[in-house]
């Protein structure tokens, strides 16, 4: 007799059998929490948006404002060959003084020492002398700046600004602090500059027909453009910050090529908006203030709403520019492993300081002098240059077994000699500022 048949059952689903390996598998990290490998990674993408920005927003200052108010106004639509020779330069020189500070993990001055017993120390007054010059136009700015926006008297906005900029580097985390305050004052500038661009209509056509094809070639300009943008302490700034941040060696190079590249364009940008802004007024056919040109510009523009613009750019061209001239000039006469934080702080509080202290006593830093020290860093940037580029070319025991590009060797090469027959063709008129 033959059973019922039985209704049938449905069998668990089985998964498929995998070959033990013998380890764990890793668990995924928990929601919100970040492996070392990610934190790191923050880490780093933050410092080099830190180092970018304060190369940028050191470049950006008083006097890159009124050296490119300057020149529009005399040269017109020209100015845009200037300004894209001067970008091309820079790029070249500064992907080289990255790179040779970023994978050999020393100061400029101290690779200087290397090269030639007491090179360094003389880079060091070089630089101390040409970013007290700046500073103190820095700290004028600042208070021109505060006048513009609120009104306040150019004395009073130099020193209330100089306490903003002490306190900065007072704070616990100072670099952090440094680094968000250049990132965001960074940004506003480009975006207030951009819209008074917009606003003043500029002949943007006959700008482009000039970058390549130009009514005129002014060396003056290009070399006070160079000066101005990679000048000094300024081409410095961003490698000495990312040493000071643990960012260095040749597995960092991708970083620091990308930080060189990004913190010039930042600077073009600016550059570039800020042209467009006044020679929309200049050409346009209005009669610009010769005593601020530059806010006078703004508020043909925009009426009172650029006039108050103009003085939130420049504050922030200003307080960004005497934070990052501070730091930057005291990484060249301190020590990275030598001088304690506590020593550090205390000379840039007094290089802050000083400089405030001179601009109340002479009063507003006159045009002159703001074109002067970017033409004068113009004339010295042959001498860092040629140093690191030495260092890349003859000491490779001093790169950690990095294998430096011989096309970038060239490149850079190239660039310094066109720096020094800038500076040689430049030295009579830079001189003829005064007379």
């Amino acid at each position: 007799m033959s059973k019922p048949p039985t209704k049938p059952t449905s069998k668990p689903t089985r998964r498929p059998a995998t070959r033990s390996t013998g380890a764990a598998r890793p668990l995924p990290p928990a929601a919100g929490k970040k492996t070392p490998e990610t934190a790191m990674k923050a880490s780093t993408k933050s410092t080099l948006l830190g180092a970018m920005f304060l190369m940028a927003t050191s470049a950006i200052g008083p006097g890159f404002i009124t050296q490119t108010t300057t020149f529009t106004v005399s040269l017109g639509a020209a100015f845009a060959f200037a300004i894209a020779a001067s970008i091309l330069v820079d790029i070249a020189l500064q992907l080289n003084v990255w790179r040779v500070i970023g994978v050999s993990g020393r100061r400029a001055q101290e690779l200087g020492n290397l090269v030639f017993p007491g090179l360094g120390y003389v880079m060091a007054t070089l630089l101390f002398v040409g970013g007290l010059v700046f500073n103190i136009g820095n700290v004028s700015g600042t208070g021109l700046g505060l006048d513009a926006m609120l009104g306040l008297d150019p004395k009073l906005g130099g020193a209330l600004s100089a306490l903003v900029a002490i306190g900065i580097f007072l704070s616990k985390r100072a670099g952090v602090a440094m680094d968000r305050v250049v990132l965001v004052l960074g940004a506003l500038m480009i975006l207030l500059t951009t819209y008074i661009a917009i606003t003043s209509g500029p002949p943007v056509g006959t700008a482009l027909k000039n970058v390549v094809l130009p009514d005129q070639v002014e060396f003056l300009a290009i070399t006070t453009l160079i000066g101005g943008t990679i000048g000094g302490y300024i081409v410095y700034a961003g490698a000495h910050r990312l040493l000071d941040s643990g960012v260095s060696g040749p597995q960092h190079v991708h970083d620091i090529t990308r930080g060189s590249v990004t913190g010039i364009l930042i600077t073009g940008v600016m550059r570039i908006v800020l042209f467009l802004a006044i020679l929309g007024v200049v050409a346009g056919g209005q009669a610009l203030d010769p005593k601020n040109p530059a806010a006078s510009a703004f508020q043909h523009a925009a009426g009172e709403f650029g006039l108050r613009a103009f003085g939130v750019v420049l504050w922030a061209a200003a307080i960004t520019s005497v934070i990052g001239a501070s730091y930057t000039t005291v990484t060249f006469v301190t020590s990275r492993t030598q001088t304690s934080d506590r020593t550090r702080t205390a000379l840039v509080v007094a290089f802050i300081a000083v400089s405030t202290v001179i601009f109340l006593s002479v009063g507003t830093a006159p045009t002159q002098l703001l074109v002067f020290a970017g033409a004068f860093n113009g004339l010295l940037l042959p001498v860092g240059i040629g140093v690191l580029l030495w260092v890349a070319w003859q000491r490779k025991d001093l790169l950690r077994g990095y294998r430096y590009p011989k096309w970038l060797l060239l490149l850079g090469g190239a660039a310094w000699l066109l720096t020094i027959y800038l500076a040689i063709r430049s030295v009579k008129p830079v001189f003829e500022l005064f007379g």
